[in-house]
């Protein structure tokens, strides 16, 4: 059982529920032992609860990363492959540029074997904090999201890489170069890039390129796309917002990685961004909107409002397929190329 199954939790739940019962029965047997039942109270509960928050964000996929041992792990996720089906390997990322080596999942979508002749565009897709990329499959079902909008054609057959953003998992970066810190952002605009391009059949041109992700990873998005327009054309921010969450040192949180400040004070570039929130979701939706109005040409920004929900995964269900269409529409489509495939080695 992973610590991100039912298990360990239901488990952790029947330990609180004993250790309470044990507490009448023990409470007379001396100050030592009713603090020991206190305390196991106290653990198992803690234990309960936590381990239901990593159910739900998936930040500790494996005991190994919990434990520390193991920064950051691709476990097995849901992802049947078949007919009309996509299927999800996994592919260790080794960054020159950054010096980080992460794992990271890919999706390849229905036929994509049999299209030999055919170069993919494809999207990046950044997870929360805390989280990790298996939240994307367990919790935001994007294998079949993919799947359901390819088969319908409101997609193009589209590669989807989901990286991690970090080698620990406490640690946010939000997805940028921290200075003595993990260089996250050269991470997932070199080193992902460049590893992907040498294994699979992809475009390598900035027309077929995208990003996507939710709360932090909607941050990553539209930061990432603003901050790379010649790698990037069009970026999807669900729950994003304009700052981000952390001192990036040097005062970069408050210029270069505000994306306010950027809009104001650099060049803009030649992007479409699409944006979606809940509008009970109070920080995103001030985000948003204040994004909405600083946008000017020729960047293109299109906005998605729920009239419900707030900063959690039904809000992202909700906005997920709406905006892999929207991302689909402004990435170019798969092209015809002489150069021969590299070949595909699934993990």
């Amino acid at each position: 059982m992973s610590p991100d199954s039912l298990g360990p939790e239901l488990l952790a739940l029947a330990a609180a529920v004993v250790a309470a019962l044990m507490v009448g029965p023990l409470w007379r047997r001396g100050i030592a032992v009713r603090a020991a039942a206190l305390t196991a109270c106290l653990v198992t509960a803690a234990a309960t609860a936590l381990l239901w928050v990593n159910r739900q964000v998936d930040t500790y996929p494996t005991w190994a990363s919990l434990l520390g041992s193991e920064p950051a792990a691709a476990v097995p996720v849901t992802a049947a492959g078949g007919a009309g089906r996509g299927t999800v390997t996994t592919m260790t990322v080794t960054g020159p540029a950054s010096g980080l080596t992460l794992p990271m999942y890919v999706y390849l979508p229905p036929g994509y074997d049999q299209r030999s002749g055919l170069r993919y565009p494809v999207v990046e897709a950044f997870h929360g904090y805390p989280g990790s990329p298996v939240q994307w499959f367990n919790g935001l079902h994007a294998a079949g999201v993919l799947d359901a909008e390819i088969g319908a054609g409101r997609m193009a057959p589209t590669v989807v890489l989901f990286p991690y953003q970090t080698p620990d998992p406490a640690l946010d970066t939000e997805c940028t170069n921290l200075p003595g810190g993990p260089q996250t952002e050269t991470f997932l605009t070199v080193d992902v890039p460049a590893a992907a391009e040498a294994r699979f059949r992809i475009r390598t041109d900035a027309a077929g390129w995208g990003l996507i992700g939710y709360s932090a990873g909607g941050y990553c998005a539209a930061d990432l796309l603003l901050r790379h327009p010649t790698e990037y054309a069009a970026g999807a921010a669900l729950s994003g917002y304009a700052t981000p969450g952390i001192r990036v040192g040097h005062g970069a949180e408050d210029t270069g990685y505000n994306l306010l400040w950027r809009l104001a004070h650099l060049p803009v570039p030649a992007v479409s961004l699409y944006l979606g929130c809940a509008r009970t979701d109070r920080h995103p939706m001030r985000d948003t909107a204040a994004l909405a109005v600083a946008a000017r040409a020729p960047l293109s920004v299109t906005t998605s409002y729920l009239g419900g929900g707030g900063h959690n995964m039904r809000t992202w269900q909700a906005l997920e397929a709406p905006a892999f269409d929207w991302l689909s529409t402004s990435l170019g489509r798969p092209l015809h190329s002489a150069a021969p495939p590299p070949k595909v080695q699934d993990r």
